[in-house]
């Protein structure tokens, strides 16, 4: 289980996404490369899927799955999604336990909607598509991530203790454990902080995320303030204060 680099327009600072080939099964093909041919080649590739339709992901399912000759797979629920993803309609679908090849799957949303992970045989491995990352954190965007489904995502996956994770970008996870714990403090931090700006008088979108970074986000301002408004979405619907999506106010 071997992540293979596919250079994409992915969010800094990595600019590659992972597609892996495990048994007949291919994941996150986000482009088409020869190191990847030649895998797919290998390994007689007869499934297509992908851990989330993010464009960084899909950009050569319809390549693989039309020169394979294979069964695309998509969540169940999302196939419309999908589809206008990765231009072609899925064959098969999937949800929490379904098996394809030796892959099981596991619901993780957060990060996205459709967001699933993929645990082999006896759960050791897990490909976590963008839940995890080594290093840095995950964008969770307000409109298309939800951070209650995310931290929950996160909690499932460190109860199994699996050995190890393979990111969709970045680096091979050997301390499992220990890197969603990081993640976890991380939005629970920032959430502290969101909410302390609040209770401080911090109103507008604008003036919380100035409130919620204690450092220069002038280049990623965007996916400061969409960060920000999903922490505001889950503490309104948690109850510690009101959004309407402009103004938010104390509980």
């Amino acid at each position: 289980m071997n992540p293979i680099p596919v250079p994409t327009e992915t969010v800094a600072p990595h600019g590659a996404t992972n597609a892996y080939v495990v048994g007949d099964v291919l994941i996150d093909p986000a482009g088409r490369t020869d190191e990847l041919d030649r895998a797919v080649a290998e390994h007689d590739v007869e499934h297509v899927l992908v851990t989330h339709t993010h464009p960084d992901h899909v950009g050569a399912v319809a390549h693989y799955a039309e020169t394979c000759d294979a069964t695309v797979w998509a969540r169940q629920g999302r196939e419309t999604r999908f589809e206008h993803a990765t231009g072609i309609a899925p064959d098969e679908m999937f949800r929490e336990g379904t098996k394809i090849g030796s892959l099981t799957v596991i619901e993780t949303p957060g990060h996205a909607p459709d967001h699933v992970a993929l645990a082999d045989d006896d759960g050791a491995k897990i490909l976590v598509g963008d839940l995890v990352v080594a290093e840095g954190s995950v964008m969770v965007a307000a409109g298309e991530g939800d951070l209650r489904a995310y931290l929950t995502s996160l909690r499932r996956l460190y109860a199994r203790n699996p050995d190890a994770l393979y990111p969709g970008h970045g680096p091979v996870i050997d301390e499992p454990r220990k890197t969603i714990r990081r993640l976890i403090d991380h939005r629970l931090a920032r959430e502290k902080r969101v909410r302390s700006a609040v209770q401080s008088g911090a109103e507008t979108l604008a003036a919380i995320t100035d409130s919620a970074y204690d450092k220069d986000i002038s280049g990623v301002r965007e996916f400061a303030e969409r960060t920000v408004a999903a922490h505001l979405e889950k503490l309104a619907v948690e109850g510690d204060l009101r959004w309407d999506g402009e103004r938010a106010v104390p509980q």
